[in-house]
Parts: structure tokens; C-alpha cells; sequence
């Protein structure tokens, strides 16, 4: 299975090149922003199967850039749907729980109605009509809350901050299920492998770790596990104030996954203590 990835550092990305043999195509190759660019590769590659794991996933920085996280996140996943499409290749696109207004506590279905709260969600949300209007075999699959031991996340920041502070104060009503990158990559590998063995529906579903929580139990986990004595005091979201608005639920059914590709939402905590045990070996 020759799979061509976009996306060559962000962490998915780096956790596909980890567990498969992939061409996988930074910015130098395949610049997003120029969604010819996209196109062109795809062409030139001639693969089995696209997984678009690129994307511009500055919150509050798009919040300035919305015309160049529009091309990023929109037209660029627009046009390889297309060249997928008009080639008979299966098209995989990530996505994200910033879809959704997040209002309420009852988990969000693929199906529920969309409506984002800032200028990433609504680039994420425009990638993603059009890949559907694309028309080819595509899987969306939408994520929440994305660690690893690469790149800019939670888990890290968390760590960081430990190593000067013996407390923190971490925003405590937002609730959503923190999912591990390396995870992400060997779902998307499995739909990959079911999709080129003709199994599988086209559509959009669900994949975020469990149990859900909030961020404040979150860093209270990776401190517990990570045996950092750190106290977390939970604040609301009004405390800690960003110029994007964040979604106060990202509780996310996974239940279509696991009908139709046979796919569990897996435990984070057991993610957790794999990533930070990845962490410990980079650095010893």
C-alpha cells in the first residue's frame, strides 16, 4: 500500500513516518497554501491512498489569518479530495471538535449540526464540505485535544511548566477526550488498509480518547503519572481568557468508528503513560 502523506513534522504526521513506511511530504514539498502544489504531488506520487494530516492549527493566531488558514485548512484539503476523487483514491482528511459550538454536556455525533466558534473551526469546517462535495471515497475523521511527545502540546506545556512551578491554575470547564497522536496515526492507517480492501463507508466519524475530562484533571494525570508533585487548582475558562473562543464540551460518539471500521476509542491514560515514557527515553 503506497500511502502519500501531507504533512511531514506536526504530530500525527511524525507518528504515521513511526509506524509505516509513507511518503510524506513537509512544506518544502508540498506547500498547503498553494493547493496546486497538493495536486501536483499527488500526481507525481500516483498512490494508493492520501492521508491529509497537515493544517494550520494556530488557534488564536488565525484569528488574524483567516484568509491564509481558509487556503490551508479549506482549499488545499478541497483540492486533493478532488485530485483523490478524479483519480479512484481513497482520500483520509483529519479534523476537529472546534466544528462545533460546544454548548451543552451530551457527546456530539458525526451528524449533529456544525457551527464554529472562531476562524479555525470555520476553515476546518470548509475543508471539510469540500472533501464531501469532492465526491470520491474520503473518510473525515474529526479528533480533539491531540498529544504526543513531538511538536507544541498539552502534555508538554504541562511538563515545562513543572520544572519552575510547584502549582497551577488550569482552566477547569472545558470537557473533551484528550487524544494521543500515535493513536490517531494507526487509526488512520486501519481505515487506510480497510478503504484499499474495499471496506468501510465513506463518510464523516468521530475519534477521541476516553474517559473525558477536563483540562484540569488532564494535567493532574500527567502529573500523577509522570510523579511531578504538582498542585492544579481548576479556574473557569472567563479566567484564563484567549482571543479564540475554545468549545466548552468536545465530548465526541465515537460509536460510528467502532460500527463500521471496527475502531475503540482507546484509553488516554494508557496513551499518556506511553508518550511521557517516549519522552523519558529522548531525554535520557
Amino acid at each position: 500500500m503506497k500511502v502519500l502523506v501531507f504533512g511531514k513534522t506536526g504530530q500525527v504526521a511524525t507518528e504515521l513516518q513511526r509506524q509505516a513506511d509513507v511518503i510524506a511530504l513537509g512544506r518544502d514539498e508540498a506547500d498547503l497554501s498553494n493547493p496546486a502544489a497538493c495536486v501536483a504531488a499527488i500526481e507525481a506520487t500516483a498512490p494508493d491512498v492520501v492521508i491529509n494530516a497537515a493544517a494550520y492549527t494556530a488557534v488564536d493566531q488565525a484569528e488574524d489569518e483567516e484568509a491564509l488558514a481558509t487556503v490551508i485548512n479549506g482549499d488545499a484539503p478541497t483540492a486533493m479530495a478532488q485530485a483523490c476523487a478524479a483519480r479512484g483514491i481513497p482520500f483520509i482528511h483529519i479534523s476537529t471538535d472546534y466544528v462545533f459550538e460546544g454548548s451543552g454536556t451530551a457527546a456530539w455525533a458525526p451528524e449533529d449540526a456544525t457551527g464554529p466558534l472562531g476562524t479555525y473551526g470555520r476553515s476546518k469546517l470548509l475543508g471539510e464540505n469540500g472533501v464531501r462535495a469532492a465526491g470520491g471515497d474520503h473518510v473525515i475523521l474529526r479528533t480533539s485535544w491531540v498529544f504526543s511527545a513531538h511538536g507544541n502540546n498539552f502534555v508538554k506545556t504541562m511538563l515545562r511548566l513543572a520544572e519552575t512551578r510547584d502549582a497551577l491554575t488550569v482552566v477547569g470547564d472545558q470537557i473533551g477526550g484528550p487524544t494521543a497522536a500515535p493513536d490517531i496515526a494507526a487509526t488512520c492507517l486501519k481505515i487506510a488498509a480497510q478503504m484499499m480492501a474495499g471496506q468501510g463507508n465513506s463518510g464523516t466519524y468521530h475519534y477521541s480518547g476516553a474517559p473525558d475530562v477536563s483540562w484540569a484533571d488532564f494535567a493532574r494525570e500527567i502529573f500523577a503519572l509522570g510523579e511531578l508533585d504538582v498542585a492544579v487548582e481548576d479556574i473557569p475558562s472567563s479566567g484564563y481568557p484567549t482571543k479564540a473562543v475554545r468549545p466548552a464540551n468536545s465530548r465526541m460518539d465515537c460509536a460510528t468508528l467502532e460500527t463500521i471500521f471496527g475502531i475503540k476509542r482507546p484509553d488516554w491514560r494508557q496513551s499518556l503513560t506511553n508518550v511521557l515514557n517516549d519522552l523519558k527515553g529522548a531525554s535520557s
